[in-house]
């Protein structure tokens, strides 16, 4: 008994020993850059083209971003869409988080494929309808394999909101039912299942976009719940998902003037982030925002205002900021007035390294073979969610 615990504790030792050698050279990376590449580390970029271009490798080497998201406009064949992607990722010599939407149902960017067949995968709420968590695990795993043929290692999905509103056209069947037991124990089931093939799963949309009827994407969306109302329904499948362990959380562009007293989107609100999310619900890991080229951020704020909000209120990446280039000269000139402190933005990339060095570089380089691509194990799955549905 007494030698199984010393090994235990020996063992204990060593992972702390490694831990802290890892943060000592995370800590020296961060040292020797620039204010330029750091605030790049906070930026996933996009570029809605099918190849490299001049365009494109000037972002990516000016910006030096922390991560690229992929869309159907950047899909082509399979052969020039991994060119692409192994191109992006040639430019940095940090990981970078290569992401997608890729949610089944109407979110789903693989099947802008040419020439090859990909899975098509239900919307979560069918899946959900199954009742079958040991299945909804399995379709997790099939869209991580996916995934990964095409080295993609972030995966904005699952959605976190409860459709509870039958008029919000948004969200929909994207999310997995109308109640909070439904989508916690579903979300976190496809979660494990996404996790397991190497893809970091990214919970949204917090605080919870079930209940609203308007779209971010055109207008700023307020939810008139009160916090206690909140806390007891929307919030529960993000405070089980930060029980659970969750790395990432994306935070939507909703307005909730009972929590903040105005109608500031939550992701430039520092009462939502860093006084609910991370103090009072105990989250600690990545926060990211939602698209920062939507009409709820675009219509009442500059891009100049949003970068500063955002930053100041606790994002830790800024997802599609217009004009990469522009941005990051923005935030440089910000933290240069005094506008946000590079304390805050080193703490931010001290966070997103630690990630990516822990959840992605060893798989950085390696893709699985195209033969994952609609295979007849994953046919298999989505069968038995299709014939339950008929």
């Amino acid at each position: 008994m007494k030698k199984h615990l010393l090994i235990l504790v020996l063992f204990i030792i060593l992972l702390v020993g490694c831990s802290t050698k890892k943060e000592n050279n995370i800590d020296k990376m961060i040292k020797d850059m620039t204010l330029e590449e750091k605030i790049g580390q906070m930026m996933i970029i996009f570029y809605r083209e099918d190849h490299m271009d001049s365009t494109l490798k000037n972002s990516l080497n000016t910006v030096k971003p922390g991560g690229f998201i992929l869309f159907g406009e950047n899909f082509s064949n399979y052969d020039n869409t991994l060119k692409l992607i192994k191109e992006i990722k040639s430019t940095s010599s940090i990981p970078m988080f290569m992401s997608i939407d890729e949610e089944g149902g109407r979110v789903q960017r693989l099947l802008s494929l040419k020439e090859t067949e990909v899975s098509d995968v239900p919307s979560m709420y069918d899946v959900g309808k199954m009742n079958d968590l040991d299945l909804t695990e399995e379709v997790g795993k099939l869209v991580g394999e996916e995934l990964r043929v095409f080295g993609v290692n972030m995966d904005f999905a699952p959605v976190l909101d409860i459709y509870e509103n039958k008029d919000n056209k948004v969200i929909g069947k994207r999310s997995f039912g109308e109640d909070k037991e439904t989508v916690s124990k579903h979300a976190l089931a496809f979660s494990k299942g996404l996790s397991s093939t190497g893809v970091i799963p990214v919970y949204k949309h917090f605080p919870g976009h079930g209940n609203t009827s308007v779209d971010s994407h055109v207008d700023l969306p307020i939810v008139t719940k009160t916090k206690k109302e909140l806390l007891e329904d929307d919030l529960v499948p993000f405070k089980n998902a930060i029980k659970d362990g969750a790395k990432v959380i994306m935070i939507g562009h909703l307005a909730v003037p009972e929590i903040t007293g105005d109608n500031t989107p939550a992701s430039l609100s520092r009462t939502i982030i860093t006084d609910l999310l991370k103090d009072e619900l105990g989250f600690d890991g990545l926060v990211i925002t939602d698209a920062l080229n939507m009409g709820a951020l675009t219509k009442n704020y500059t891009q100049d205002e949003i970068y500063v909000k955002a930053i100041n209120a606790g994002v830790d990446i800024l997802l599609m900021p217009p004009g990469s280039v522009n941005a990051l000269n923005s935030i440089k000139k910000s933290v240069e007035e005094g506008l946000i402190s590079e304390e805050t933005i080193n703490k931010s990339v001290k966070k997103i390294l630690i990630l990516k060095y822990d959840m992605i570089e060893k798989d950085y380089n390696n893709y699985l073979d195209k033969s994952y691509l609609n295979s007849d194990k994953h046919k298999e799955i989505i069968n038995q969610i299709i014939k339950n549905d008929v």
